[in-house]
């Protein structure tokens, strides 16, 4: 018998150049957004959500020259529901007291179109991370 899963998604598993900078980043704002800390090993670490988690692992030196760019071929950008556009706002005021550049910000919130309440950023590794707004 099939168990019920909360979620389709099961894990997305990203490769990081520095994971102990990865898991920094990472760790504040999945943790902002409801997930919790799951598996941590020596290289690797993990956040989970229902039946969903988001997986870091230390790119293994041979790997690390070749440089990411998310608009070449493979992922583009991470987007999450936020709770609400208060949420949204806290987490760009945040981002900005960390030092973290807004991505579009001379059209933030509406950078997605005028009924798309999001903020945009990058990670360590520039991978673009979006959060939204429920309508």
């Amino acid at each position: 018998m099939a168990q019920s899963k909360t979620s389709i998604l099961h894990h997305i598993e990203i490769n990081v150049t520095n994971l102990k900078e990865s898991a920094a980043f990472w760790g504040w704002i999945l943790t902002e957004l409801g997930f919790t800390r799951f598996q941590t090993w020596p290289d690797g670490i993990s956040w989970k959500m229902g039946d969903t988690y988001l997986v870091f692992v230390q790119t293994k030196d041979k790997y690390r020259h070749i440089p990411y760019h998310r608009c070449a071929t493979g992922l583009n950008h991470l987007a999450f529901w936020g709770k609400s556009r208060n949420f949204v706002n806290e987490i760009a005021g945040k981002l900005k007291e960390k030092g973290i550049p807004l991505l579009y910000e001379d059209r933030y919130p509406y950078a997605g179109g005028p009924s798309h309440y999001a903020v945009f950023f990058e990670d360590p590794n520039r991978i673009k991370v979006e959060i939204v707004a429920p309508d």
